[in-house]
């Protein structure tokens, strides 16, 4: 990149704000997928102006804008994948307003996840989605890829929490998107379309979210299962009973062997697959929901047990947060996907994982958001050895072309980003290819904000 380029940019967040070292720039150069891609710099904004001017130099100058939270994406949506600049918005990161009264909360993009949960539980209120990497994750990434996470099952998205946004168009110009009310129908639903669009739309500088009570009472319970035909069986048996966990957890005994080696959570290493399950709400009802889930669990030849403490709670959420770290200590390489179906699918779905994993001669854990039918399948490999390198994209190739077969979907939470992108046309179809390039060319002329996205 031109010095007078840089030059510009230090003069719109402050020198110190570009990085230029290499060892700067590998830092941003990768996710937590398997995709590089090394960038020019890395500018750090602190403001929703300073991005609109980055983004008005980047239309003049002609170089890419990338954005960026935390890193911790899965689709290689955060990648310099054409060079250009990296924008982090880890310095926009204050809360800046938590509304009782309305029960919402203002926040920069930066705020990770996990800070927000923790401020607004002190109010005595929840913000429900929590992604797995919830701990590190941002909220302006989370709303990039409308991320879910275990108590999507009942409460929703990010989308669904979503009342309004600050956004700085590719161009430079900056909007305000929904509403501070909880319904508004005034126009079309721009909230929706920049929900999910994985930064390749415009940038998110801030997001009023709603919020909710904080449930009374939670039961936790962990049910275990000899084989994962069983496991599967009882979530679909739970959902069609008309009962909606607040969370319904599925983690095959690859997974539990490798969360035990990794933190001794106290997860059963003879079971095939257990299901985490908790329930919530009024405590008579919360209580009765969980037993109702225990019947149908022992019936389908399960053996289940309370969490007695708020201590075993969470310890056994710890286990189920640490499933793909876990997972990652086995082997060199990890490759987490998030391939969805219908919930009555999933005991096809795990059923075809496994029978890939055998064709194909790939490790494949299996964890993720049964209740949804969200599943994880996670291959672990050494991507440095060509056959297996090879394995793995023939068996990750079968996996996608399962979960479309049984009506499901690439991604239920990860994007499509770089990783899924060859495979979108086979769910949307040429004509809803090309919609999307429409809206994208109409947003972003000079194609400048994150391109190399979503779709070839």
């Amino acid at each position: 990149m031109r010095e007078e380029v840089l030059e510009k940019l230090g003069s719109i967040v402050g020198r110190g704000h570009v990085l230029t070292s290499k060892e700067d720039l590998i830092c941003y150069s990768y996710d937590a997928q398997l995709i590089e891609g090394l960038p020019e710099a890395v500018v750090e904004p602190g403001s929703s102006e300073e991005v609109s001017m980055i983004l008005k130099l980047s239309n003049k100058e002609g170089f890419p804008v990338v954005p960026r939270g935390a890193g911790t994406g899965l689709s290689g949506g955060s990648v310099a994948v054409k060079g250009g600049v990296v924008l982090t918005t880890h310095r926009m990161n204050k809360i800046l307003e938590i509304d009782k009264n309305d029960l919402t909360a203002t926040v920069e993009p930066g705020v990770v996840t996990r800070k927000l949960c923790v401020e607004v539980e002190k109010e005595g209120l929840f913000y429900p989605p929590d992604p797995g990497s919830y701990r590190v994750s941002t909220l302006g990434g989370n709303v990039a890829t409308n991320a879910g996470g275990p108590h999507a099952l009942k409460y929703g998205v990010t989308g669904d929490y979503v009342l309004s946004l600050e956004v700085v168009l590719p161009t430079g110009d900056i909007i305000t998107t929904g509403a501070s009310t909880v319904k508004s129908v005034s126009g079309y639903n721009l909230n929706s379309l920049f929900i999910g669009s994985e930064g390749t739309l415009g940038i998110v500088t801030k997001i009023k979210l709603k919020l909710l009570p904080q449930p009374e009472a939670r039961y936790t319970l962990l049910a275990s299962f000899g084989d994962l035909e069983s496991s599967a069986r009882a979530v679909a048996e739970i959902i069609a009973a008309g009962i909606l966990p607040a969370a319904l957890e599925f983690i095959d005994r690859v997974t539990i062997n490798a969360v035990e080696d990794y933190i001794k959570a106290g997860m059963p290493r003879d079971a095939d697959a257990v299901l985490l399950i908790e329930t919530d709400g009024h405590p008579v009802a919360a209580k009765e929901e969980a037993e109702k889930i225990i019947k149908i669990c022992e019936k389908a030849g399960g053996s289940v047990r309370f969490a007695e403490s708020r201590v075993e709670r969470e310890r056994l959420w710890k286990a189920r947060r640490a499933a793909l770290p876990a997972l990652s200590r086995i082997r060199p390489t990890t490759l987490l996907e998030d391939a969805t179906v219908p919930r009555s699918r999933v005991p096809d779905m795990v059923a075809e994982i496994k029978r890939i994993a055998q064709k194909h001669g790939v490790i494949i854990g299996i964890f993720g958001h049964a209740g949804d039918g969200n599943l994880h399948p996670t291959i672990l490999l050494d991507i440095r050895d060509p056959g297996e390198k090879k394995r793995m994209e023939e068996a990750m190739e079968e996996i996608f072309s399962a979960a479309l077969k049984l009506g499901g979907t690439l991604s239920g939470e990860h994007g499509i980003g770089v990783a899924k992108a060859r495979f979108l046309e086979k769910e949307v179809g040429k004509e809803g290819i090309e919609v999307m390039k429409k809206i994208k060319r109409a947003l972003d002329p000079n194609n400048v904000l994150n391109p190399g996205k979503i779709f070839l």
